[in-house]
């Protein structure tokens, strides 16, 4: 396993289940992380380095202020950090931009939340990818 892997084995299923939850679970899943890479340690600091990035460039481009239109690509922009995410084993934020997404598309009332949620998780990230780097 990549230098990001737990160092105990941890079942899959144990994971994904941990991931979901939004207190108690892994920031980002490691052992998906290092199994998506096949155990490369460059590989994955590049990626973590990149979605680091993208994620904080995604929340500035959300920050601007709603303007007409502006919905669909807020949604699309939600949707591309959702799949990020996944990739990397961020699933916390992949849902709560999942949740974002969804609420935009619905045109739900919830909106301001669903965002505000999505920014704590981007910072949670974002600061466990500065702890492992």
């Amino acid at each position: 396993m990549g230098k990001f892997a737990a160092a105990e084995r941890v079942e899959f299923d144990d994971v994904r289940r941990g991931a979901t939850e939004w207190c108690g679970g892994p920031v980002i899943d490691l052992v998906h992380l290092s199994r998506q890479t096949l155990g490369d340690s460059g590989l994955e600091t590049e990626l973590l380095s990149l979605f680091d990035r993208q994620a904080r460039q995604f929340a500035n481009r959300l920050s601007a202020p709603f303007k007409t239109g502006d919905i669909k690509w807020r949604a699309d922009l939600a949707h591309t950090l959702k799949g990020s995410a996944k990739a990397v084993g961020a699933f916390q934020l992949a849902e709560a931009a999942e949740a974002y997404e969804g609420s935009l598309r619905a045109g739900g009332s919830d909106i301001d939340a669903a965002f505000a949620h999505l920014q704590a998780a981007i910072e949670r990230v974002h600061g466990e990818i500065a702890g492992l780097l």
